[in-house]
């Protein structure tokens, strides 16, 4: 039925691109030596003297593409069983996973996590019990078989949130206060809007830190290429005090466009497993809320495409003016729409208008831009917001390339390739 629409930009000629290198740093820690490192951080984290023979251990999983995540939930595993607990898998992911328990559980199956990959039995609910109240009354829930648990070692990537700025954001605390929280917990936490959520974050947190037997967290962090570059391990007493240094480090790490602005910010997929805003608005700059800023300055936004990992969620295409035929037809919308209903974050679930293909979804954004010359439009293509080592600007934009000492032309100008359905 968007067929027709094409006839619309017809006179939209699309400019030559170039692809170009970002430079950041690229440290990180090499894959075959995570295990060791994790493990030599829970021994002198004095997680031996934590877990005793006996225990049942809950050990949450985010619905995040997280690096090195299969080899850290295995560790961690293996080291309690070496103390002679028993440790067992949940998914922690709030409202995610179309805010089911086979959702979550599937989510986490998609990114390899499974008993045989881990050693360990995994195990789904969407039922929680309240543990206690933050100070202004609000009841704090805990996954049922959390709660039942003799320990749980907090897991999660420590990084820049999508719609707020605090001292916590993505991490340990959040993953407490909301993934461990899972429907009932996120909605409680998000019920007065991203307005106080740093605010909230902590609050919540802090309960499970008294209440639920919390007794190590392990932060991940991850360079501009998505690779491990630090593993911290926290004792419970030590994760309010400690994550907001470690996600001032990730700040520094995190990657971004090289430029100030653009006419069209082109986004192949977006995905709950590139961002919690399906394309991080840290770096396209499009926000949910006005509680956050910073990212790239654009006229316009398409997106193209949505992740497998994703499952159909399609939440955060309200940051973008134009999708295509085929972005609408992949959109699961029982999987989208419990994501915006829990964080009153309705705007990201918006529907963008709909082209019948990528080179008419990109040609009517250069035609709905003001103030740009149609024939030379300021274009950068990215794949997703997590692979921003190698991007396409468009030729105008060569100048402004040629001159920052970060950015390195690989090749061009070329034109943009599309196949017989006019798709890239």
């Amino acid at each position: 039925m968007f067929e027709e629409l094409a006839q619309y930009v017809t006179d939209i000629r699309l400019p030559r691109f170039y692809r170009v290198r970002q430079h950041f740093d690229e440290t990180a820690l090499p894959k075959e030596d995570v295990p060791k490192i994790l493990t030599e951080k829970l021994r002198a984290a004095g997680a031996a003297e934590r877990i005793r023979p006996g225990d049942s251990v809950c050990i949450p999983c985010g619905s995040r593409g997280i690096d090195n995540l299969v080899p850290v939930l295995r560790t961690i595993a293996d080291f309690c069983r070496a103390q002679g607990a028993f440790p067992f898998i949940i998914p922690a992911m709030g409202s995610h996973g179309g805010a089911t328990a086979e959702g979550q559980e599937a989510i986490v199956r998609s990114y390899g996590v499974t008993e045989e990959s881990t050693g360990c039995p995994i195990r789904a609910t969407m039922e929680t019990v309240v543990i206690g109240h933050t100070e202004d009354g609000r009841p704090v829930h805990l996954d049922k078989y959390a709660a039942q648990a003799d320990k749980i070692i907090v897991v999660n990537r420590i990084k820049p949130h999508t719609s707020f700025r605090g001292p916590y954001e993505s991490g340990l605390m959040k993953m407490m206060a909301i993934g461990l929280g899972k429907q009932k917990g996120a909605e409680a936490c998000h019920s007065a809007g991203y307005k106080y959520m740093a605010k909230n974050i902590p609050a919540f947190g802090k309960v499970y830190l008294s209440n639920a037997p919390v007794v190590l967290g392990v932060g991940l962090l991850e360079n501009a290429f998505d690779k491990t570059a630090k593993i911290a391990v926290l004792r419970s007493e030590e994760i309010e005090e400690g994550e907001p240094k470690l996600l001032k480090e990730a700040f520094r790490l995190m990657p971004q466009l090289y430029f100030d602005s653009c006419d069209v910010l082109v986004v192949d997929e977006i995905g709950k497993n590139i961002s919690g805003g399906g394309m991080d608005p840290n770096i396209s700059g499009a926000f949910a809320t006005v509680y956050a800023s910073g990212g790239i300055k654009a006229q316009l936004r398409c997106i193209l495409s949505i992740s497998e990992a994703s499952h159909g969620s399609a939440y955060g295409m309200g940051a973008a003016d134009v999708i295509s035929k085929k972005f609408y037809e992949a959109i699961d919308f029982s999987k989208t729409y419990p994501n915006s209903i829990t964080s009153k974050a309705l705007s990201f679930s918006r529907m963008p208008l709909v082209m019948p293909d990528d080179r008419s979804a990109i040609a009517l954004c250069v035609k709905s831009c003001t103030d740009v010359d149609p024939a030379s439009p300021r274009i950068i293509r990215i794949k997703n917001t997590l692979s921003l080592g190698e991007i396409q600007i468009s030729e105008a934009m060569l100048p402004e390339a040629e001159a920052h000492p970060n950015l390195s032309v690989v090749s061009g100008p070329e034109e943009l390739v599309f196949d017989e359905n006019g798709n890239l």
